[in-house]
């Protein structure tokens, strides 16, 4: 199936220029429909070729600017893996960024993530998942100052345990990848990167179904 995405144009750098700062709402309005057709069809593309790629990929949405000037600066997306577990990316005047994350949890995940990282094998498992993620990648999370009182502060994974989401983002590289087709590649290879922990975090996090 030929590919949708042929790469952001450089004039969609120009326009998140012109939306940089506080824009008004002339500014906004006055680049509307620039930004629609130059930055964020592009990134439909792009999530379109994903889901045809593989089809864990087919559950996304793709932002639109609502009222905070955030949005009109910053590209959003998603593929949804699980409940609270995805795919992230963002298109701004830094290139393009790609996240596997668990976050925005709701009442029991932590419970679940926690009892996960607490045992042996499911832990270890996730320790040596994280390690192996390639060095471009930055692993945050909303992280407790101090470990849950269910566990024993000198728990082998007590600084895991401490984590209430997780989240692994790297650029995509190289920069002008963006430009071009070859960035459908490149997502895919980072979504390569994360799959054994975001399949760590589809099989342990999600609260069951009724």
């Amino acid at each position: 199936m030929p590919r949708r995405f042929t790469g952001w144009p450089v004039q969609a750098l120009d326009v998140l220029l012109k939306l940089e700062g506080v824009p008004t709402t002339e500014v906004r309005e006055d680049n509307r429909a620039d930004r629609e057709r130059l930055v964020r069809a592009p990134m439909v593309d792009l999530l379109s070729d994903l889901a045809d790629a593989d089809p864990r990929y087919a559950d996304f949405s793709v932002w639109h600017f609502a009222k905070d000037p955030f949005w009109w600066q910053h590209q959003g997306a998603v593929v949804r893996l699980a409940r609270n577990v995805e795919i992230g990316l963002r298109f701004d005047l830094d290139g393009l960024h790609v996240k596997g994350a668990w976050h925005y949890p709701d009442p029991g995940q932590v419970r679940r993530f926690r009892a996960a990282v607490a045992e042996d094998s499911t832990g270890a498992e996730l320790v040596e998942i994280l390690a192996a993620l390639p060095d471009q990648f930055e692993v945050t999370g909303d992280v407790m100052k101090r470990g849950p009182r269910d566990y024993p502060p000198d728990h082998p994974r007590a600084d895991l345990l401490r984590y209430r989401s997780l989240v692994a983002t790297r650029p995509v590289w190289p920069d002008d990848a963006i430009h071009t087709a070859a960035a459908v590649d490149q997502v895919l290879a980072v979504a390569q990167e994360l799959d054994a922990l975001l399949s760590w975090l589809v099989r342990h996090v999600p609260l069951p179904q009724p």
